[in-house]
């Protein structure tokens, strides 16, 4: 019994430690900044056209990501 209650405790701290990690949306008007270690694909702007990173790269902690309303596109020619 005390073997059984032992792994549901832990079972249980498991469960309740992931429920602390949360996604909180970012309004549209509030740019984020990177954290540390962070990676992903980004888009990059290659003779005009985006164009996705076909990996991921390492983004530097402190870099500001902004939604696209904070920069102004120049029109497609």
């Amino acid at each position: 019994m005390l073997i059984a209650t032992v792994c549901v405790a832990l079972v249980h701290g498991y469960g309740s430690g992931c429920a602390a990690n949360r996604t909180v949306f970012v309004p549209e008007d509030s740019p984020m900044r990177v954290g540390p270690s962070s990676s992903m694909r980004v888009w990059m702007r290659l003779d005009g056209v985006w164009t996705l990173s076909g990996n991921r790269i390492e983004i530097p902690e402190g870099w500001y990501l902004v939604p696209p309303s904070y920069i102004e596109e120049e029109p497609d020619a």
